[in-house]
């Protein structure tokens, strides 16, 4: 049998043995919608469920059903927000410290109550080296943040303080006007210190609070059961404070991997909403069932990431030449197909920012910057690899932009797919040359795909610094005035892109195949799903694909 074909059955029956195995459980999406149990790929299986450990987007997909921040993300728009745990805020003249009013019904899934000593708990975790959170930095525009991880101040030095148990003042270095949509991220969400300590060590990574059956959120749904590299389940929190209004009474996150797999489940009527779609179908998807596919402009860079540290690629000569031997028009108009912008910096198009366009295709300048670092036509080049989860789509990336260096530049590169765990892993620890990658923006805001890059940060996993573009950062968090603000961050952006830690190749867009039965899903730029706002119809209204998607 095609290995295609087998990899197909064996999840077909894995997924149905998943659905039915316990007993009245949802079989297809049609009787998911009568169940109210949305039924997505995640793609990949989580690495962590502690909150604070989290760094990936299907990581916090499922943060985001588990979990809520003293606001959120606006129902109609991710530009704004509307008001989360916190039921209100003020700030002071120059928005250098915020005060947030936290709703009396505010809880934790367990029924304790949720409190503004449980968020100061929390970042002070955060802020300690030993629990390992790559998102530490975007709690340093506290007073005293970096101070704290750094381990020169005390914790109660941070600007963060409870004034009661509902109210919370944070005190940042400067004025913060964009503070709220920073707010909206998973780093300032609350974790459960009356559950974190019950089990465990504060730090300890084995601690088991996040097991099935111990952890605890304050977000729209709870745990309901995890099934490793099948699904992890969630169900409705009756402790929510705005429970009444949640549409669903659960969400299954799938984690299938593969394109290919996850389209055929959801033609066989077993998904309402697909991660991605395959390539090489996303043109008929988008000319003969518009009704079913959504194709959309996401707020993600898509680049390759450069291991600084190893001795050929630490020229940055070698890495402009690489950055500029990419077509990246064809890419787009031939392997991605799906709408996508070439990138010729690290931020995507945002309101009132001036984007960067360091790079083009310009293979007269590649080839002459390889000359200058020795490697004239490639002669003598080593050979490296490009680091790549286990996914199709990232495959033919790779393989196009292994075939563009061979033929542009003369040289030998591999490629190497790892699970997407390992993959994660071996980034954060520098052992790769080149790795695929992206970033979907965490709040929207230039700084979010820029913040990352700085010295040591738990996001940079290239081994690159530069004290100037350090510099920069500092100030752009202390900046009151907006407009200056985002100058500083476009200097800031030059300099990246002028060491050429990453190769920026394009700006993303989303292609996801959403069943009929599904109301309220929208087209994010963020693409952060609002489960508590998703309903499910039954039966499903009329599509364009009836015959294959309502088989029950």
């Amino acid at each position: 049998m095609n290995p295609l074909r087998l990899l197909i059955l064996f999840f077909t029956v894995l997924a149905a043995a998943g659905l039915t195995g316990c007993g009245g459980d949802p079989v297809s999406a049609v009787e998911g919608a009568k169940s109210k149990i949305f039924l997505v790929n995640n793609k990949a299986e989580p690495r962590f469920l502690d909150l604070q450990r989290c760094n990936s987007v299907t990581e916090h997909h499922i943060m985001l059903s588990l979990y809520q921040g003293l606001v959120g993300e606006s129902k109609e728009s991710d530009k704004d927000v509307e008001p989360g745990a916190a039921e209100r805020w003020d700030t002071n003249a120059d928005k250098s410290v915020w005060t947030f009013h936290l709703r009396k019904n505010a809880k934790w899934s367990d029924g304790a109550p949720l409190t503004a000593q449980d968020f100061v708990w929390s970042y002070r975790r955060m802020l300690r080296k030993a629990l390992g959170a790559q998102y530490a930095e975007m709690l340093y525009m506290l007073k005293n943040g970096r101070e704290l991880y750094d381990g020169v101040v005390k914790e109660e030095d941070l600007g963060a303080r409870a004034l009661d148990n509902d109210t919370l003042e944070l005190t940042f270095l400067g004025p913060t006007p964009h503070f709220l949509l920073i707010a909206c991220h998973t780093s300032w969400w609350p974790v459960p210190r009356h559950v974190i300590e019950k089990y465990g060590g504060v730090y300890d990574v084995m601690n088991p609070w996040t097991d099935e059956d111990k952890l605890v959120g304050n977000g729209p749904f709870k745990m309901k059961r995890y099934l490793f590299r099948q699904y992890l389940e969630v169900e409705r929190n009756p402790h929510y404070w705005d429970a009444a209004n949640v549409k669903l009474d659960g969400v299954r996150f799938y984690s299938i991997d593969d394109d290919a797999v996850e389209e055929r489940l959801f033609r066989r009527g077993q998904l309402h909403a697909t991660y991605s779609t395959p390539l090489s179908r996303i043109p008929d998807y988008l000319k003969n069932h518009p009704d079913i596919v959504q194709n959309y402009t996401n707020c993600a860079s898509w680049y390759f990431r450069v291991n600084t540290t190893r001795p050929v690629l630490s020229d940055v000569k070698v890495r402009r030449a690489l950055a500029f031997a990419l077509d990246r028009k064809s890419i787009i108009d031939n392997v991605l197909r799906a709408r996508q912008q070439p990138a010729a910096g690290m931020v995507p198009p945002m309101e009132g920012y001036t984007q960067v366009n360091e790079f083009s295709y310009d293979l007269t300048k590649a080839r002459q910057l390889l000359a200058e670092a020795g490697f004239a036509d490639g002669k003598g080049f080593p050979k490296f690899d490009i680091l790549i989860s286990k996914n199709e789509a990232s495959r033919q990336i790779a393989e196009a932009v292994q075939a563009m260096w061979r033929q542009n530049l003369g040289i030998s590169v591999g490629v190497t797919q790892q699970d997407f765990s390992v993959y994660l892993t071996s980034q954060q620890k520098l052992d790769y040359d080149i790795a695929w990658a992206g970033w979907n923006a965490d709040y929207f805001d230039p700084a979010s795909f820029i913040d990352m890059w700085m010295t040591d940060g738990g996001n940079n996993e290239t081994g690159w610094s530069n004290k100037a573009f350090d510099k920069l950062l500092d100030d752009a968090r202390q900046c009151a005035d907006a407009g200056q603000r985002l100058a500083i961050l476009t200097e800031a952006e030059k300099i990246l892109m002028q060491d050429t830690p990453v190769l920026p190749l394009y700006f993303g867009t989303r292609t996801r195949l959403i069943h009929p039965a599904v109301k309220n899903w929208q087209a994010r730029l963020l693409d952060n799903p609002v489960w508590h706002n998703l309903e499910l119809i039954s039966p499903p209204p009329h599509s364009s694909m009836d015959a294959e998607l309502n088989r029950n």
